[in-house]
């Protein structure tokens, strides 16, 4: 028998994705898998519509929004629990290949010192176009990056698993000995770095983190509607301070990162061609506040 993979599915308050993602698992040729759908608390119906548009899928409620992190964990538990060999993390905003699970897991089940993989993942405005396929980390500046953003995919990635730094946790695979000996997300970062931090302390345990190009799936997002989104900013900004702290990141790194922090906030203020990101001062200064007195989890007002 194939091993068993469990796919989570994170909704809150998206219940139009959420339904498109999980039509696009109902047609994955993989023969055993188990679906499930874990919902933070969300107020839009999404939970009535998967009842009644997907049986076949596992709804479970946290009754609170929990984040990217808490939500996933209690689902991650929940996987483990049930028997799952592999769990994967699944953004609801994703149309996905029907092969992509079989792909992943023959690359997997191949080569067993690979702990963790992840899909090529291609906007899903424009299909031959990649967001992510894995990530880098850059610890002389403190950054992360996804490997070929905006590049048109002309196989410039191979066919065989690539190592990377970590996987995107839009869509993360990884099997059931990493969750239970590296631990769970961290709740403090609530949404965003999550991933990195995760997959820093997998890569640190010996474990091979790789993108498995022949596996694929499109995602709905703009990186400009988040790059003004203050609720974004905030998160990147606090948690990126907590992710070089997590990681133990050298002197170095924080210099760049805290010079880059001023820079920015300065060009917001001087500079004419930046007034449209003005607004993203304050909350800027309340992110690093938030850090430096120990403000994590979700943001308050």
């Amino acid at each position: 028998m194939q091993p068993n993979v469990s796919i989570i599915v994170l909704n809150y308050n998206g219940r139009e994705d959420t339904l498109a993602c999980l039509r696009s698992l109902q047609h994955v040729t993989y023969p055993n898998l188990r679906v499930v759908m874990v919902d933070n608390a969300s107020t839009d119906g999404t939970v009535e519509a998967v009842r009644a548009a997907h049986p076949e899928v596992t709804i479970l409620e946290t009754g609170a929004n929990l984040g990217f992190t808490g939500g996933n964990n209690a689902a991650i538990k929940e996987a483990i629990q049930q028997g799952a060999d592999y769990v994967m993390l699944l953004n609801n905003d994703t149309i996905v290949a029907p092969d992509f699970v079989s792909v992943m897991v023959e690359v997997m089940e191949k080569d067993p010192t690979i702990g963790v993989t992840g899909p090529m993942i291609y906007y899903y405005s424009n299909p031959e176009v990649i967001w992510s396929a894995g990530g880098e980390i850059d610890w002389k500046h403190g950054t992360t990056s996804m490997i070929g953003l905006n590049e048109v995919d002309l196989s410039q990635f191979g066919l065989s698993p690539r190592g990377v730094d970590f996987i995107s946790g839009c869509a993360l695979m990884a099997r059931r000995e990493v969750w239970e000996k590296v631990g769970l997300l961290d709740d403090q970062f609530f949404m965003y770095y999550e991933e990195t931090e995760w997959c820093v302390r997998a890569g640190r345990a010996g474990y091979k983190l790789a993108v498995v190009p022949m596996a694929m799936i499109w995602h709905r997002i703009s990186i400009e509607e988040r790059a003004v989104s203050p609720r974004t900013y905030y998160y990147m900004v606090r948690n990126r301070l907590l992710f070089l702290h997590k990681t133990r990141a050298t002197y170095q790194s924080w210099f760049y990162t805290i010079t880059e922090y001023a820079r920015t906030f300065m060009s917001w203020s001087l500079r004419p061609k930046w007034q449209n990101r003005r607004h993203l001062r304050g909350t800027m200064l309340k992110a690093v506040r938030d850090y430096s007195r120990g403000r994590y989890g979700q943001m308050t007002v």
